[in-house]
């Protein structure tokens, strides 16, 4: 195929690969990519290069697919790369497409406009793959071949750096999308024995991490036959429904559910690789018979000894472990009643607490949860509610709905929120946000307002870093650096166009939050939490503090 330039191109494979919203900042050294997205499909000029590539990361999640990202050379591509490290940490399918200065420069060292050192390098350091365009006749295969490994196992992003001579000249593209590799599969001694094993626990619970996100269907009909209780990841939410009565979800560090480990007999862990925040720093205990079913081979054994590993993908583990299980169990062989009533209480018990230790709170994520449809993304930032509440007890219901950044980075999900919300255009999504967080990427508010999504924006303003100020407060003599000048979110509303409400009191929250969710477009709702009221006890993260002193 021939093409006047490279945004022609691009624009070709990004319609191979289903990508209708492209998010980035134009600029001298994309701007034949970003005249052609936007001239063919639907360009959102995000203000800072971070959150054209949170925008797609999430597009792509909301999806089950991959985004894609459009930014400028040199500073412009510094600038993504913090989110392009969110990306890398989540597995997520970025395609990241960055311009470069002319080819005939390139690598001089000339100080040419937008011109930094070793790019590519920069590049590789926090992407799964990274490629520069040499020629008009190579950029078809450097796209394909940088989408395939995006979207490969485990996933992560993949940047293009395209010379912008190279963008504007003809092109000529003869390639054909690269074959997927195929995942290993376990199968003979090393199944049956994983079976056996399985097929012989009396008390059995399974652990799904983001590697399970797309097995939901094998993952419940496994739940299903064996009885097993099922705790996830953070990123593992959804992959069963968290009203399924099997599902205690992201609890593993909770007292109960602690509990509950420490009398298993086996656990099958699917996709996870067992982060330090939700074993308590690798302090949790995990029965001494582990089956472990993870895409990737360093995974198995990595952070907990694993008894029965199984390299492959999860779906199709999980059904020829399901399939292998014996028809009829012997005596004793199966998961005892009391097991599954067990399961449940822990499931109630763990809610009920959360629930109870968010006081006022507790409103705010019952209305949530009321106000929105089963399906429905909810983006959230790295904040309070979202860290307390949002990850645990807001009930999702799907993978694809569940949308945070997983590395731990704030500031992120107001972009994120953006990418979802115009990936699922007619569904209603919901950001939680802290007003420190939301300060990091303030002027996507504009664009939040620009491109007018269903999308509400929930601002928990405690005028700082409270989650930060809370550990402060408990273990430092005063406080540094976590009291903030907060804005006045009804003025900056209004100078944005955009609709504002605000939750004061905990009857406010149900018809403050259902109006704003039932609307067509955004709506900027504060959440004033001084005048709700604090927790019953304060926040703080599982991070270790050391003990100081004598």
């Amino acid at each position: 195929m021939r093409y006047d330039n490279g945004g022609e191109l691009l624009v070709a494979v990004l319609r191979e690969l289903g990508v209708e919203v492209v998010f980035g900042i134009v600029s001298v050294h994309n701007l034949p990519l970003v005249e052609a997205v936007d001239r063919e499909l639907r360009f959102v000029p995000v203000r800072h290069e971070a959150s054209a590539v949170n925008a797609a990361d999430a597009y792509g999640r909301a999806r089950g697919g991959i985004g894609c990202a459009l930014t400028s050379t040199g500073t412009g591509a510094g600038n993504a790369a913090g989110s392009l490290i969110e990306s890398l940490s989540a597995g997520a399918s970025v395609l990241h497409v960055t311009g470069q200065i002319e080819s005939r420069y390139l690598g001089g060292g000339r100080g040419f406009i937008h011109e930094t050192r070793d790019q590519l390098g920069m590049l590789r350091a926090v992407c799964a793959h990274a490629a520069t365009v040499g020629s008009a006749g190579d950029a078809g295969r450097v796209l394909r071949a940088a989408a395939a490994a995006a979207l490969a196992t485990p996933g992560g992003p993949a940047s293009v750096e395209w010379p912008v001579d190279l963008q504007y000249a003809r092109q000529t593209d003869r390639s054909e999308p690269p074959a997927r590799a195929a995942l290993p599969h376990p199968a003979g001694s090393g199944l049956r024995s994983a079976a056996e094993a399985l097929a012989g626990a009396a008390r059995p619970l399974v652990w799904a991490g983001g590697g399970a996100a797309r097995a939901g269907r094998q993952l419940r009909t496994l739940l299903e036959a064996t009885g097993a209780g099922l705790l996830t990841s953070n990123s593992g939410r959804g992959a069963v429904p968290e009203d399924h009565p099997q599902v205690i979800g992201n609890f593993a560090t909770a007292p109960a559910a602690r509990a509950l480990l420490s009398d298993a007999d086996v656990l099958l862990s699917v996709g996870t690789h067992f982060r330090s925040n939700e074993t308590a720093d690798y302090a949790l205990a995990l029965p001494d018979t582990h089956l472990q079913i993870d895409a990737d081979a360093a995974a198995l054994g990595r952070v907990y000894p694993v008894t029965h590993p199984l390299h492959g993908d999860a779906a199709r583990v999980l059904t020829a472990l399901t399939d292998a299980l014996p028809g009829t169990l012997p005596d004793g062989a199966h998961p005892q009643e009391s097991w599954g009533a067990r399961v449940r209480g822990v499931r109630a018990d763990v809610r009920a607490a959360l629930h109870d230790s968010l006081g006022p709170q507790a409103a705010v994520c019952d209305a949530l949860r009321t106000a929105l449809p089963r399906r429905a993304v909810v983006a959230r930032d790295v904040t309070i509610p979202s860290s307390s509440w949002g990850n645990r007890l807001l009930e999702l219901y799907d993978p694809r709905d569940n949308v945070f950044p997983r590395g731990g980075g704030i500031g992120q999900g107001l972009g994120m929120g953006i990418g979802a919300a115009l990936a699922r255009p007619h569904e209603p999504t919901v950001v939680v946000a802290g007003d420190g967080g939301l300060a990091v990427h303030l002027g996507e508010l504009l664009t939040l307002a620009q491109e007018r999504p269903r999308l509400t924006l929930l601002v928990f303003n405690d005028g700082g870093y409270g989650v930060l100020r809370n550990m402060q407060d408990a273990y430092a003599e005063r406080r540094s650096g976590v009291d903030l000048c907060t804005p006045d979110f009804a003025g900056l509303a209004a100078a944005c166009g955009l609709p504002y409400a605000r939750v004061a009191a905990p009857e406010e929250a149900a018809p403050v939050i259902g109006e704003a969710v039932a609307a067509h477009g955004p709506t900027l709702v504060e959440v004033d939490l001084m005048a709700l009221g604090p927790m019953k006890t304060p926040f703080t993260p599982p991070v270790k503090i050391p003990a100081t002193g004598a």
